[in-house]
């Protein structure tokens, strides 16, 4: 449910309806134009969680009791409310992925409590069907595309992963579709790193790197390396090694 609300309705509309459902408040005016970038987004979470979750509109011009009761300092300004109370809240003009993210910490959608069972799961069906509801959805994506790799389908995996190009692990699985429809010789190193031997997996491709003439080869080589380096963790000794020796090979 999406509705504009007021100082007088306020307490009725957020403060008592949030004891039954959350309810998310957008401060935002008409001359704002990242809240008018911000507000379809918000307003098509909402609706897709179907009455799970309200969307409250409350313009700052004409509430300025309420916006300063709420420490509102810049807009768009979103807050969500669960029993009376500020539960979650951010400011400015949010990605809608990060959108999403915000309502899922108050109600998953649908789309991605079936995404969820398919990760459980492992169903390339439900992956699919996910992908296909939000081809954003990172984990659902590499997921699938764990599945179409292993059987050699690579055009598939890549186009599975192309909206989501600034994901490092995306990056990662797209550059070994690439390699393997290439043609270069990972395959040990794949296997390594599908088994969890992160150690052989990045020693065999610091070999590959060395050895590789093209430049796109060893691109993407290195993607697939930054993917496992992203795996590992900032923390990990053997991601710092390997990314020392691989900034030695760069330059």
């Amino acid at each position: 449910m999406v509705f504009d609300v007021t100082e007088a309705t306020f307490q009725q509309q957020v403060i008592e309806r949030s004891r039954e459902v959350p309810v998310v408040v957008d401060f935002w005016a008409e001359w704002c134009g990242p809240c008018r970038q911000l507000g379809p987004a918000l307003e098509k979470a909402a609706q897709e969680r179907d009455g799970k979750v309200d969307l409250a509109k409350l313009d700052v011009d004409t509430n300025q009791r309420l916006s300063a009761q709420y420490q509102v300092q810049g807009i768009p300004a979103v807050k969500a409310f669960r029993d009376g109370k500020v539960a979650e809240e951010f400011t400015g003009a949010i990605p809608p992925r990060q959108v999403e993210d915000f309502f899922n910490r108050l109600v998953p959608s649908e789309a991605d409590l079936a995404a969820a069972d398919a990760l459980r799961s492992g169903d390339e069906a439900g992956l699919r069907a996910a992908v296909e509801a939000n081809p954003r959805n990172v984990e659902a994506a590499t997921a699938l595309a764990r599945i179409l790799i292993a059987r050699g389908d690579y055009d598939d995996a890549l186009q599975v992963l192309e909206p989501i190009p600034q994901d490092f692990a995306a990056a990662g699985l797209a550059a070994r579709a690439w390699l393997a429809h290439a043609g270069v010789d990972l395959d040990v190193a794949f296997a390594a790193w599908d088994s969890g031997d992160h150690a052989t997996a990045l020693e065999k491709l610091q070999e590959a790197f060395a050895a590789a003439s093209g430049d796109e080869t060893r691109d993407q080589i290195r993607k697939v390396m930054v993917a496992i380096f992203t795996e590992l963790g900032t923390d990990s000794d053997l991601a710092r090694e390997h990314r020392r020796r691989l900034a030695t090979a760069l330059y």
